[in-house]
């Protein structure tokens, strides 16, 4: 997308895209400062379940096994109280970042691309579930690892792909998963709602949980920019000059508004999770709403306070 003729720079709202690779070490040194910064305090994605550590005492109800009763807890108080162990099965979770040419795409009111986003978090989610003892995979990729270098291998098969020249989709890849594991797609989903629908419910028909990060630069969300403007996607190459950007705003916004809920309402019928993140936000305010997520707690996140600023390359289809 360009700039109109008269204003900012066109090199001060779009930057040049760098290759994955080149990029790469920057990419996991940031991925592991927000995975830490979020692991402190926090205990892995917990939960009731087979294990040997005690996790919480809870009051006992109808059902329950008389062999998980503790005794001692109870004796003191009115109430049984079940002694509840955590969950400590290894568990299985898949991510993917969106890495088509659209998620190049910054403006000058972000810190980072969509894309360089989507990979710090994708990285840190896979670093928070590997400390947690899980195995973490990425779609289309080699099989899933646990371990300290197992993000590490998933940077690499990122790197690889791109070398090989085979290029990124901005859907994720249809591949066989196993049953009763999980997965986090990042991506700016603006592809046709029917288009992504049908990639997330090929995932679902395999028993797998979804969960979605939608990725938008703050410049995406309005249009404020007045006289005439010369819009460029980076995919398509088309082009679209306005007279006057100000009279095509409302109609832009409520197309993105439009799409927005279509994705939401994606993963309510997937009984999926979705959250929107603007790049403009911190990192880790966002893998923290994710963490809850994972870890079966309620999460309402949405990054919040618009700003005004550029609509991205794809929004020549929402125009």
């Amino acid at each position: 997308m360009k700039q109109q003729a008269d204003s900012t720079p066109i090199q001060d709202l779009e930057l040049p895209a760098h290759g994955l690779a080149e990029r790469l070490p920057v990419l996991l040194i940031e991925a592991s400062r927000v995975a830490q910064t979020v692991a402190h305090g926090i205990h892995g994605r917990r939960r009731a379940g087979p294990g040997e550590t005690f996790w919480q005492f809870r009051h006992y109800e109808r059902g329950d096994g008389v062999p998980n009763i503790d005794w001692r807890r109870s004796a003191s108080s009115d109430h049984l109280y079940i002694r509840e162990r955590e969950w400590e099965a290894a568990h299985t979770l898949w991510i993917w970042p969106d890495l088509s040419p659209s998620m190049n795409f910054r403006s000058h009111l972000a810190g980072e691309s969509k894309r360089d986003r989507a990979v710090v978090l994708a990285f840190a989610t896979g670093e928070l579930a590997s400390l947690a003892g899980e195995r973490i995979g990425i779609l289309g990729g080699e099989a899933p690892s646990t371990g300290r270098f197992a993000v590490q291998k998933i940077a690499m098969s990122l790197v690889r792909q791109e070398q090989d020249g085979a290029g990124f989709s901005s859907l994720p890849p249809r591949t066989v998963l196993r049953r009763f594991t999980e997965c986090v797609l990042f991506s700016d989903f603006l592809d046709p709602p029917e288009q992504i629908e049908e990639s997330c419910q090929h995932i679902a028909a395999q028993g797998v949980r979804g969960n979605l990060v939608q990725i938008l630069d703050p410049a995406e969300e309005t249009l404020p920019y007045h006289g005439r403007v010369e819009f460029a996607g980076i995919e398509s190459g088309e082009r679209l000059l306005a007279g006057r950007a100000e009279d095509l705003r409302q109609r832009y916004m409520n197309r993105l508004a439009t799409q927005k809920e279509a994705i939401a309402d994606i993963a309510r019928r997937l009984q999926w999770s979705y959250m929107l993140h603007h790049t403009a936000r911190p990192a880790g305010e966002a893998l923290l709403a994710l963490h809850t997520q994972l870890s079966g707690q309620a999460s309402d996140y949405r990054s919040t306070g618009a700003v005004k600023g550029w609509a991205s390359e794809k929004a020549e289809g929402i125009l």
